[in-house]
């Protein structure tokens, strides 16, 4: 079966994204890597054989496997949307991580070190929304559940893909946020919005992040949203060490995924084959 498909397309396939109540990120992704194949196909029809072809072109274009899969799932899920299940692909097989590299883990102290950094550079707001986000391992599309409600409550109700979980908030993490909430004078709703009262998008808060980068001393690569929450996972994980729980915090449907943030590092790997006192 061939089709041809057109932007229109991913248009539609948007709004069924939003429907289903994908998280803003995952949409943001799926429209992306649609558009990319979209321009790679240049007019042809969409077939399985076209789909293999592309495939085939992103391991030639240097793309890494990780980031091919996550391109794939995309298609594949547009594919279904089409009624065109009969063109997905296989992902490629990847061997487990048994560690990650060191130049891509933020640790504590370079977490100081940007938290620092935005206080020096007068950005209480972004402050605030790091040890937010690392405090209590939520998402960076999650910020704007903490609300003057929550900060009162000291907890959070977080609706994500049709599932609602709580997330405590720290005693010293409230006070800190509730002389903000009285600084900015914000009465109900939101705390951390922009100067047209609007909430915080997560493309400001990345870019907010990477522009405090040379200041803290930390490698741009290091810095994003998505680096606090695995930053949480694993100290959360050293101090209680109950995955369940921890998978339950960061909203995760499978344990799988939660296993993923607690790779360790290189460095960490190395010392932990040193403990084992094998070498005579």
């Amino acid at each position: 079966m061939e089709k041809n498909i057109s932007y229109r397309d991913i248009d539609e396939y948007k709004n069924h994204l939003i429907n289903i109540e994908n998280s803003p990120g995952t949409i943001e992704n799926y429209v992306r890597h649609a558009k990319q194949f979209i321009q790679w196909l240049d007019g042809r029809a969409v077939s399985r054989e076209n789909v293999i072809g592309w495939k085939n072109s992103l391991s030639a274009d240097g793309y890494m496997p990780a980031t091919i899969n996550n391109m794939l799932v995309s298609i594949n899920g547009f594919l279904d949307f089409l009624g065109m299940k009969e063109c997905r692909v296989k992902t490629l097989r990847l061997q487990k991580k048994l560690f990650r590299s060191d130049n891509k883990e933020l640790s504590h102290e370079e977490y100081k070190r940007l938290c620092a950094a935005a206080i020096e550079l007068k950005k209480e707001r972004l402050a605030l929304i790091i040890e937010t986000i690392c405090s209590t391992g939520i998402r960076v599309s999650e910020v704007k559940y903490i609300t003057v409600e929550a900060i009162e409550e000291g907890r959070a109700e977080i609706s994500l893909k049709g599932k609602v979980r709580t997330i405590l908030l720290p005693g010293k993490l409230c006070k800190k946020l509730r002389k903000y909430i009285k600084k900015k004078k914000i009465s109900s709703g939101e705390i951390f919005l922009t100067r047209s009262g609007k909430g915080i998008s997560r493309k400001q808060i990345w870019a907010e992040m990477k522009n405090i980068c040379r200041k803290a001393g930390i490698s741009a690569g290091k810095v994003f949203p998505h680096n606090l929450r695995h930053l949480f996972a694993r100290t959360y994980y050293k101090v209680s060490r109950d995955m369940a729980k921890l998978s339950d915090i960061l909203g995760h449907s499978s344990i799988e995924t939660t296993r993923i943030y607690l790779i360790s590092t290189g460095a960490e790997h190395s010392r932990q084959l040193e403990k084992t006192g094998l070498i005579l």
